[in-house]
């Protein structure tokens, strides 16, 4: 696929979105960006609008024109039923429809590994888990993005609208938990995960997992690899001072046993 110039950056404001907005314009993109929070539109951005993904016709409106689509909108984390099913949920079917009433053509959703946070983490000498392992959210929130994966393949399937969901594991600037040694995805790889899912000759759905080439790697690169994504970082340099603040991983432990580690023990946020 011809490399999109213009690209709405849904979530624009927020922390991998914020990360974006300077990573993706080097890779030729001119970004606009979308967010309920107001976002300076900087450098590499043509645009930004302020507006939830409830507002269908500011979504629309946003939505006009592009070339592709980079949805990183909604709650990045677990919280009431209500709150993910208006946000995650709805903002997600919402952003689907202009992109169809609009004629975009491709999107990249961003997912995440507590879409399937109850699979057990592979321990050593075991494979690692491929993106066809059965979905086991371990959450709203994974619940979520369960359902973002079954809407973009409805999408593609009735519509031609080719998405590549995007499992992320954590993208920050440096892994914060021992756990993430394994699931990290650093900005500059997300850039290039971002870029090649939005470049890549794929048609219809395509699932894959997000993270950096770690030595500690839980799952398997190889759906993203074959877009052209090519990752330059690994966790392991920050894994000395982690376990020595943390300790390692314990199997026996319920928040260690699992992909979606304490997602899986924490309780479920309720209503107030």
């Amino acid at each position: 696929m011809p490399a999109p110039r213009t690209v709405l950056l849904t979530g624009a404001a927020g922390g991998v979105g914020t990360l974006m907005r300077d990573l993706l314009p080097p890779y030729g993109y001119d970004l606009r960006l979308f967010d309920a929070r107001p976002v300076p539109a900087g450098p590499g951005a043509q645009g930004a609008v302020t507006a939830d993904l409830a507002d269908r016709d500011a979504l629309r409106a946003a939505v006009h024109g592009v070339d592709a689509i980079l949805h990183l909108a909604g709650i990045s984390g677990e919280s009431t039923f209500e709150r993910i099913l208006r946000a995650n949920i709805e903002g997600t079917y919402h952003l689907y429809e202009a992109a169809r009433e609009e004629g975009v053509r491709r999107i990249v959703f961003a997912s995440s590994n507590h879409a399937v946070g109850f699979t057990p983490r592979p321990l050593g000498g075991d494979p690692l888990i491929p993106v066809d392992t059965p979905r086991r959210p371990d959450t709203y929130y994974g619940l979520s993005k369960c359902f973002g994966e079954d809407l973009a393949q409805l999408y593609a399937d009735r519509y031609g609208i080719d998405t590549v969901s995007v499992r992320i594991g954590a993208c920050f600037p440096r892994p914060r938990t021992v756990r993430m040694l394994s699931v990290w995805l650093s900005p500059a790889d997300g850039a290039r995960l971002f870029h090649a899912a939005l470049t890549a000759d794929v048609t219809g759905h395509t699932v894959v997992y997000g993270s950096s080439a770690n030595t500690r790697l839980w799952w398997d690169l190889g759906p993203a690899r074959a877009l052209g994504y090519r990752p330059r970082d690994d966790s392991e340099p920050f894994a000395a001072a982690l376990v020595a603040e943390q300790g390692e991983l314990d199997p026996a432990d319920p928040a260690h046993a699992n992909l979606g580690g304490a997602f899986c023990t924490d309780p479920p946020v309720r209503r107030p």
